[in-house]
Order: C-alpha cells, then sequence, then structure tokens
C-alpha cells in the first residue's frame, strides 16, 4: 500500500466587505476551498485592502473598474519609425497598449487629422525648419514635418492596434489655422473636441493615458483632463516621448503638479 501526503493549504482569508460581493452559491463552495472572511479592520500589510472602491486596488495593483477609460493617443503611422514625424520606439508601445486594453470596458483613441498646408507645419512657414516656433494668434507654435494628413496612410492608426472595442475615435488639429496636441482642447485653449462631454454623459470619471507622445499630445491631454474635473493617470512605459529641448521632463513636472498620476503597465491588473 502506498501512502501519499496530502498537504493542505493555508486557509484563504479576504475582507467582509469583499465578503458581502460573493453571491451565496460561490460562498460555499469558496468555504469548502477554505476560503473565510474576515474583519477589514484586521487586514494589514500585504493583505490591506482599500475600503474606498473608487481605488479598486489588490496587493497594490489597480482593477479597471466601470467607470473608468483608456484614451489611446495619436498611435499613428506617422508617429512611429518610418513615418513622417516619427517618436524614438514608438512602435514598441503597441504590444503593451494591446495587452491593456481588454481591461477596459471603455476605450476612445485620438488621431492627428491635419489638413495639407497646415499651420503647424514648417512648410507652411518660409524659412523655417521643423521644431523651430512662431507666434501665432493663440501663442507659440512649434513648427513640424508634414504629417498625418487627412486620408493619407501616414495618418491612419498603426495596424498593429488591436482595440476592436473602442468606442469612439476623436480626430483633431484638423482646423487649419489651429493645432491641437490635446484630446480635450485644441492649441488656442477655447475650441473643444467634445470629449469632455462624452466622458461626462457615460459617467465616466477616470482617465489612463497611453500613446504618442508623452511630452506633447500624452501630456496636453492629461493636464486637460485634470482641468476638465477628471483623474488622470499616465501609464509611463505605455507611452514614448520626442523629449526636444528637455520638453520630456518639463512635461512630467507640469504633470505632476497638476496632479496627474504616473504609473507603470504592471501597476494594473489586466
Amino acid at each position: 500500500m502506498v501512502r501519499r501526503e496530502v498537504r493542505v493549504p493555508a486557509p484563504v482569508r479576504v475582507s467582509a466587505l469583499g465578503w458581502r460581493s460573493v453571491s451565496a452559491s460561490r460562498r460555499k463552495i469558496a468555504r469548502r476551498c477554505g476560503v473565510t472572511a474576515i474583519p477589514a479592520a484586521r487586514l494589514s500589510g500585504e493583505n490591506q485592502l482599500s475600503t474606498d472602491p473608487r481605488a479598486s486596488v489588490l496587493s497594490g495593483m489597480i482593477i479597471p473598474e466601470d467607470t473608468d477609460v483608456l484614451a489611446v493617443i495619436d498611435v499613428q503611422n506617422c508617429f512611429v519609425p518610418g513615418g513622417t514625424l516619427p517618436v524614438p520606439d514608438g512602435d514598441t508601445i503597441i504590444p503593451i497598449i494591446n495587452r491593456l486594453a481588454p481591461a477596459f470596458r471603455h476605450v476612445v483613441i485620438t488621431q492627428d487629422w491635419h489638413t495639407r498646408g497646415h499651420v503647424s507645419f514648417a512648410s507652411s512657414h518660409p524659412g523655417k525648419k521643423p521644431f523651430e516656433t512662431v507666434a501665432l494668434s493663440y501663442g507659440t507654435q512649434v513648427l513640424w514635418p508634414d504629417h498625418g494628413i487627412q486620408g493619407t496612410p501616414d495618418a491612419e492608426l498603426h495596424k498593429d492596434l488591436e482595440i476592436p472595442h473602442a468606442a469612439l475615435i476623436i480626430r483633431k488639429g484638423y482646423r487649419q489655422h489651429v493645432d491641437s496636441y490635446s484630446a480635450f482642447l485644441e492649441a488656442d485653449r477655447k475650441t473643444t473636441t467634445g470629449l469632455a462631454g462624452y466622458l461626462k454623459e457615460r459617467g465616466l470619471t477616470r482617465v489612463f493615458f497611453v500613446g504618442l507622445a508623452t511630452d506633447f499630445c500624452v501630456a496636453w491631454s492629461a493636464l486637460d483632463a485634470r482641468k476638465a474635473g477628471f483623474e488622470a493617470i499616465v501609464i509611463e512605459d505605455a507611452t514614448r516621448g520626442i523629449d526636444a529641448d528637455g520638453s520630456l521632463a518639463k512635461a512630467w513636472a507640469d504633470m505632476s503638479s497638476a496632479g496627474v498620476k504616473r504609473i507603470q503597465s504592471t501597476d494594473l491588473r489586466v
């Protein structure tokens, strides 16, 4: 006769708050597996669960909720290697975004959608070169290479981006005489894209940002999200920056001052 040693795992405990959310039938099955409830006040250290339902943090990880939205900023052909305004390593964030997106019930996408001869193009200002600046009616404008022109392959979303459940695509920068970095407001800081109203109508209150480029469209979007009353979180490793003359460090400093949170994709439970 062969004797087998059976090891009984230590009982698993969850907070009473979490236990009440489990159906009676599942509680019965859970008890058989050694799962029991203890008062939330007794949880401490690595077992601590937040009693704030908005936090949704388990063991230090963030769990996306129904009132959260993932904003995928400008993951287009023009902004990846081989495009007209490539962000270094811009294409390397796409697998990360594809991994994160299914965890979010709500996803919106933005897309640069410029006219030919757009005011933000260096080619529209004789004698000017890309990355120089000009003074326009709404302030200082960085001049860019021609990029993201409506209807061209350069402006299309990257073919490897896989987010079929995205509910909205916001096109921006299509007004000839004003640029647009932010998903919420154009560069004149007056013209809205309609995104704030869309999110509020749907009861979405916390926005997670990924995409290109960290120091321009992502940062401006996150800052405007805060101004519009939303929580804003930038998933750093799912973004890449241009970093023109220290713009990346400045963008992070501005976002931190505005209350934008900075996390990594590994901080999310997906």
